[in-house]
């Protein structure tokens, strides 16, 4: 109901940390929900940072949470809150903090401090039974509840004590488990003696032995850290903390059972910021730091790296220190490189036989790798991503481990082309494949075996930009692009700077059934968009620089000749995007009986940019859209659509556009024209 209420919402933990504005500022603006609505802010200057975030909420109910302020910075709260000042008055800034010196600070005369008190003893125990008992078997449990209530009311009020001791409890049955739990010795402890929450430690004593190694592991991140399950699960494998899967399934799927259940107990919670990410109470974090005593320590400079106990397991090392001693370090599992400026891998590397986790994220420099990459036969996850890579070393389906590759160049020869894909059977996850154009016939595709990769379920194909006077066989490029098809139950396409002139039939069939994200871009040689209407499941639709395009007409919104039931156009879609499509000029209604069987039923946002020869209408009838934008249209002189909940109209250009069946229009929250925002009202 709360988010209903607000255009812009974010949410932002500071933690124990000094307010930097600067940095909460920016934290604010990459919240995943302000994605669809503004570009990302790169700039390290507060006062470009801050003008940013004012022409995003400018005009706007918006909601931003601040959670866990610790500082009492008053120079640097007042000076977080300028951008704000152009928001609606409807605005709101949640602060939550442990200090009353912190609230004396953001409360207004208009809002005063809200203190939480510890929730009763009902409210305890329904969070308790919530957690500890699975609706869905009904059964007489008079005996457990009454053992239950007994443990709620030890928790003394607290919600992470209740809510840990339901999920320890959750699924057992046997009355001796709940005793245990209520006659521990850890109540008996008193505050002076412990600073750990009983409540906490019974918990972790119950934990199976390597989930415990797993979570004290996670005593070596700072408090308030985000984790991401795969990155956590790479690191417990590369130290050995993962038990050897009985079934056929895949180390790294033991650790994500591992990491679920610590889940399910409260150990991790789900994080507000990303969608995959996580974070650990305080209070959990100073758990798993008692239990790690002297073997788990924390290096945060390296300076301070001597003043560390001898029993430290954590080492961060200094990229320049690599070469001549890495080849050396023959039980490495796992070496992140990421975010370094290394131009070149020692050869060495190639020796590191253990090596599980290979990261070399955002190696700008990196041109290649080691020539004898093939060697690393435990190698199980590659991140090549923004790298500059001229081609793959040779024999890479050697690696037949390989669980995780972000990136292949498909090279020239044989040894290195596309067909070296098809070993690894086991990729799962995101793949781009970059540089097609060396990919001479559907032969060479083929032999990739796309389709059997199974556990992919984002693909990039990509080819590198070429010159019009380039030769280019369009037929054999489509026929490279057929025999490229993935497999079904693929949820994301991204097709950039594809040479064909069609696509082949499989783009856009309704048996990929799983796809909500498709992304066509740069094929300029494309005079006909693909049949898209139809794939179920389409959420985001972004399509630009397809230079030829001149109509989309009929064939967008209807399947293939395979589908003999025709749903309605584009049922899914939430978000649709053209970009600088240079000579598209018409836009074709799809005829229908009603409104009813209209396609883009639940479109939110359309955005149209730089399309200077775009003429014809809209679609007649968005009844779900919130947010439409042209800008860069100077041609286009139409009817805007109707759309009966819009909150935001943004046009900018030359073009002309008549505010036509736009009901209630006065009430449209923000209306925007060349950048500026104009009145509220049906005059204007």
């Amino acid at each position: 109901m709360v988010q209903q209420k607000f255009d812009v919402k974010a949410w932002v933990c500071v933690g124990e940390e000094v307010f930097d504005v600067l940095k909460v500022t920016k934290a604010c603006l990459s919240f995943p929900s302000l994605a669809w609505v503004c570009s990302p802010c790169y700039s390290n200057d507060l006062d470009t940072t801050q003008n940013h975030l004012k022409n995003v909420i400018a005009g706007k109910k918006f909601i931003v949470v601040l959670d866990d302020v610790w500082s009492s910075n008053r120079e640097g709260w007042e000076s977080f809150l300028t951008p704000f000042e152009c928001g609606s008055h409807a605005g709101k800034i949640l602060v939550t903090t442990r200090l009353d010196t912190v609230a004396s600070i953001v409360k207004t005369k208009h809002n005063e401090a809200h203190n939480l008190s510890l929730l009763d003893e009902e409210q305890c125990w329904s969070v308790f039974a919530n957690r500890a008992w699975d609706p869905a078997k009904s059964r007489d449990r008079s005996t457990l509840e009454e053992i239950g209530r007994k443990i709620v009311k030890k928790c003394k009020g607290l919600p992470l004590a209740v809510q840990t001791l339901g999920g320890l409890l959750r699924g057992k049955d046997n009355e001796k488990d709940w005793n245990d739990v209520l006659n521990s010795e850890f109540w008996e402890l008193s505050e002076e003696d412990s600073v750990i929450l009983p409540a906490l430690r019974i918990s972790y004593f119950h934990l199976p032995s390597y989930l415990k190694r797993c979570f004290v592991y996670c005593s070596l991140y700072p408090k308030d850290f985000e984790f991401d399950r795969d990155e956590l699960t790479l690191l417990w494998m590369a130290e050995g903390l993962l038990l050897q899967p009985k079934s056929g399934n895949a180390l790294e799927e033991t650790g994500y059972k591992y990491f679920d259940d610590l889940v399910s107990r409260s150990f991790f919670q789900h994080s507000y910021t990303y969608v995959n990410s996580f974070v650990m109470h305080d209070l959990m974090h100073n758990l798993a730091t008692f239990y790690g005593g002297k073997f788990f320590s924390s290096i945060l400079e390296l300076n301070n790296a001597a003043k560390h106990d001898t029993k430290t397991r954590h080492l961060s090392y200094d990229e320049n220190l690599m070469h001549g001693t890495i080849g050396e370090l023959i039980h490495l599992r796992y070496l992140d490189l990421s975010y370094t400026s290394i131009v070149t891998l020692p050869e060495s590397l190639s020796c590191l036989y253990n090596l599980q986790t290979l990261k070399l994220r955002n190696c700008r420099k990196l041109k290649k790798l080691p020539s004898k990459m093939q060697n690393l036969v435990n190698l199980r996850h590659l991140d090549d991503f923004l790298t500059d890579l001229d081609e793959m070393p040779r024999k890479m389906s050697k690696l037949k481990d390989l669980q995780f590759l972000s990136c292949y160049i498909a090279g020239k020869h044989e040894e290195n082309g596309i067909g070296e894909l098809r070993e690894l059977t086991h990729l799962h996850g995101s793949l781009r494949i970059e540089k097609l154009e060396n990919v001479k016939n559907s032969g060479e595709a083929s032999n990739a075996r796309m389709d059997e990769k199974i556990h992919l379920t984002t693909l990039y194909l990509s080819w590198s930009s070429f010159e019009e006077s380039e030769d280019c066989d369009s037929q054999s490029e489509k026929d490279v692009l057929d025999k490229l098809c993935p497999h079904k139950d693929l949820k994301k396409l991204v097709i950039r700077r594809y040479r064909g002139t069609m696509f082949p039939d499989w783009v856009g069939q309704s048996s990929y059934h799983n796809v909500t994200e498709l992304q066509l871009i740069g094929c300029r040689n494309c005079w006909v968009l693909p049949s898209l209407g139809q794939l179920p499941s389409l959420m985001r639709l972004e399509i630009s620089h397809c230079d030829m395009v001149t109509k989309i007409g009929g064939e967008f919104y209807k399947g293939d000749a395979t589908d003999h039931h025709q749903e309605i156009p584009f049922r899914s879609l939430q978000y649709l995007e053209f970009y600088r499509m240079g000579c598209w000029e018409e836009w074709e209604s799809f005829a229908c009986d009603d409104n009813n069987d209209a396609p883009f039923p639940q479109l939110e946002m359309l955005v149209i940019k730089y399309c200077p020869k775009l003429r014809g209408d809209l679609p007649t009838f968005l009844p779900s859209l919130k947010t439409l934008q042209i800008k860069g249209c100077e041609e286009l002189d139409c009817y805007l659509p109707r759309a009966p909940i819009i909150r935001e109209l943004r046009i900018s250009g030359k073009q002309e556009a008549r505010m036509r069946d736009l009901p209630s229009i006065s009430h449209i929250p923000g209306i925007y024209v060349d950048g500026k925002q104009i009145r509220n009202d049906s005059t204007s």
